[in-house]
């Protein structure tokens, strides 16, 4: 991935989201033709002379200060994911120890698929830093598809959000949950960007899809926290789910579980029931 590219779009997608008003400065009203913050602006509220951002904006970082990135994140109103991306890509710290991480296969310890085994009642699955679903116990079989069933390569939430019909009718709010699959790629491909074989995947679902071709325009990042999904189980109808997401311990500091719950004594708590039971009757068979 070209790096200096990235930061250059990343800044101005960045710096066209603002208005004046939103940081305190005088708008022009429809005599403005700029959409979003000038640079001289942007540099104004940072404290740095204009030439010195704009080069930055051109994707010259180097030499540049951790204290100029602050001062730059400031005045973008950046978000803390945000930051750390721009710093990933300003500043890229790979070294070679984490390009040979990047070549291997990522791999769940048994002791990790005995716990998520033992949630008998909640889907829980591992994702790793490309979105490949990497271990699932049954209710997460029972919520997401028969991923057993399916090649290694396509067990991908990126490939299932955008290319699988079911997957796609299983979101209710699908918009939200394809911006935050594709915020999280970008997020993992400035972190490493060296790594082909994510580069491979954006390369395939740019081409084979519009929707996430537009959505990795927008240079969204964000990382993968906690909140509710609305889903439509073809089973058991609609559920709203909590979900957490949490970082496994040990050696590889990419792998994240992921756990859905829902509320106790509502209706999508009795739909998790009847699904977990309908999960069962299908290991047995």
């Amino acid at each position: 991935m070209d790096l200096s590219a990235e930061l250059s779009e990343f800044l101005r997608s960045r710096r066209a989201r603002l208005k004046p008003e939103d940081v305190g400065l005088p708008s022009f009203g429809r005599h403005r033709r700029v959409p979003g913050l000038r640079r001289e602006e942007l540099a104004q509220l940072a404290g740095v002379s204009v030439a010195y951002y704009t080069r930055l904006e051109q994707g010259n970082g180097r030499n540049v200060s951790l204290e100029v990135l602050d001062s730059i994140a400031r005045a973008l109103r950046l978000s803390e994911t945000e930051r750390a991306h721009l710093t990933h890509l300003a500043k890229p710290t790979t070294k070679k120890k984490q390009r040979a991480s990047i070549t291997r296969p990522q791999q769940v310890r048994p002791g990790l698929q005995h716990l998520i085994d033992a949630m008998d009642t909640v889907p829980a699955f591992v994702l790793g830093r490309r979105g490949d679903i990497l271990a699932w116990n049954r209710m997460a079989r029972a919520l997401l598809g028969d991923l057993a069933a399916m090649d290694p390569q396509e067990r991908n939430m990126a490939r299932m959000v955008f290319l699988d019909p079911n997957t796609r009718d299983l979101y209710l709010d699908w918009e939200c949950k394809a911006t935050e699959v594709v915020s999280v790629l970008r997020l993992y491909a400035g972190c490493y960007p060296d790594d082909q074989q994510l580069l491979a995947l954006v390369g395939e679902l740019s081409v084979r899809s519009e929707e996430f071709r537009s959505l990795w325009a927008a240079h969204t990042v964000t990382d993968k926290g906690h909140g509710t999904k609305r889903l439509r189980h073809p089973l058991v109808g609609e559920m709203t789910l909590g979900y957490e997401t949490m970082k496994v311990s040990g050696g590889d500091p990419d792998l994240v579980l992921v756990t859905y719950q829902a509320e106790p004594g509502t209706a999508s708590a009795d739909a998790l029931r009847l699904l977990a039971n309908w999960g069962v009757e299908e290991v047995v068979r």
